[in-house]
């Protein structure tokens, strides 16, 4: 999953939708101190995605949950964020 185009682009509008709503910096702090807790947090967002899909594409939050799984996408997002900041 390291250099999927389709990660990338869900990467990208992640990364700049956080942009839009000024939430660059919380978004930064969360995701650094997300890391030591990947594991538990997936499983809660895999919980929550029935939810999650309520409110937002269905096929967006699944892609996030396995998003999230990976430490390389966390990693890719920050840099993204940190590029557009």
């Amino acid at each position: 999953m390291a250099n999927d185009p389709q990660r990338d682009e869900l990467l990208e509008r992640l990364a700049r939708r956080i942009v839009d709503l000024r939430l660059t910096a919380p978004a930064i702090l969360f995701l650094e101190a997300y890391k030591p807790l990947a594991f538990l947090g997936t499983q809660l967002f895999w919980i929550t995605q029935p939810f999650l899909s309520l409110v937002f594409n269905s096929d967006d939050v699944r892609e996030l949950a396995l998003l999230m799984q990976d430490d390389t996408s966390t990693e890719a997002l920050l840099a993204r964020l940190e590029a557009l900041r």
